[in-house]
């Protein structure tokens, strides 16, 4: 049994860690970190909640620590575990530069100790759905692969911290890490990126929008989308290849089931009804069929799984550190490419 211990417990720790490490065999949730409030403890009452992160690392059997925090404290929190000798999960983005993202790995490395980032994402039932279209080759040759990710949120938070000037906030550090993965896993590594990250509503100071292409070969686009300001969202995911194209209208319902403690019995957590699933059109001679293509059956708790056996000693983890350098180095070129007006190549 590998004793975790949790640090915050806003949306991300409430929501996408705390009830995930719970149902992991092999993990158990044995100390969360929230400075104020009672609500961890109400919910985990069989949970130690402490106050401080002495007090959190000052628990021995302790051996993996999750952070889950605003984005600026990450490479703090995380160098204090590793210090202590604690492996670590960060929620994405890993860091807010590429620079502290490299000091991490590197003394993870020289420490023996694992960490790694949630990309959670990647176990959408969707997305497993269009990689396995893609082992297939069921579209043929890819040219064209959008993930869009969508929100109406017109209002502004007062004293969310994501909407503010600090290191990490906005939309592009909040979302696109999610959609970056996605094309990562697909494709590999772009030749080069081309984005335009902006601020669509009134009076706001984070980005609240962006669009990101990368470059492929042989003129293979990937292309990254969010808004804040998207009443009617555009669709979860659209492919076109040589020898078909697929669309996804709706998104994994597994974000909100876990937002509003809607976690199934069993069976997969975002399963969905089939008329949610993504379509298949495939030509015909003169016509086109079409037909409806499941979700699979796989949640965020694939995720953890694969950290316990990372820790174990059982398998690799699937996010490597070199892998999570890999996405802070495509945010930090999304941002230069946009504030410079120009595509900015990998290399």
């Amino acid at each position: 049994m590998i004793d975790v211990g949790l640090i915050g417990y806003g949306l991300a720790g409430r929501a996408f860690h705390a009830p995930v490490i719970g149902a992991v065999p092999g993990l158990r949730l044995a100390a969360i970190l929230q400075r104020t409030g009672n609500e961890a403890g109400e919910k985990y009452p069989h949970v130690r909640i402490v106050r401080s992160l002495e007090e959190l690392l000052a628990i021995p059997e302790l051996r993996l620590v999750v952070i889950a925090t605003p984005n600026d404290t990450h490479y703090s929190l995380a160098r204090q575990c590793l210090e202590a000798g604690r492996d670590v999960v960060v929620d994405k983005p890993f860091t807010t530069t590429l620079k502290e993202a490299q000091l991490l790995v590197e003394f993870a490395k020289n420490a023996g100790r694992l960490i790694t980032v949630y990309q959670n994402r990647r176990y959408d039932g969707d997305f497993q759905a269009v990689r396995k279209l893609l082992a297939e080759g069921t579209l043929g040759r890819i040219v064209r692969f959008e993930t869009n990710y969508d929100r109406y949120r017109p209002q502004l938070k007062p004293g969310a911290w994501r909407e503010t000037t600090r290191a990490g906030s906005g939309i592009l550090f909040d979302i696109a890490p999610h959609l970056i993965d996605h094309a990562l896993v697909l494709f590999g590594l772009p030749e080069a990126v081309t984005a335009d990250v902006r601020i669509e509503r009134e009076q706001a100071v984070a980005d609240d929008a962006f669009d990101i292409m990368f470059h492929y070969a042989r003129g293979m686009r990937a292309v990254l989308r969010s808004s804040i300001l998207a009443a009617a969202p555009r669709p979860r995911f659209v492919l076109h290849g040589t020898q078909g194209s697929f669309l996804k209208q709706t998104i994994d319902p597994q974000e909100n089931n876990l937002r509003h403690g809607n976690i199934p019995a069993k069976g997969p957590w975002g399963a969905e009804p089939e008329g949610n699933w993504g379509v298949l059109t495939i030509p015909d001679g003169d016509n086109c069929m079409q037909r409806r293509i499941p979700s699979a059956n796989c949640d965020f708790r694939d995720y953890y799984a694969n950290a316990r056996d990372a820790l174990l000693g059982k398998a690799e983890a699937a996010v490597s550190a070199q892998w999570a350098l890999n996405v802070m180095r495509l945010l930090e070129m999304a941002r230069e490419s946009s504030e410079t007006r120009r595509t900015i190549p990998w290399n």
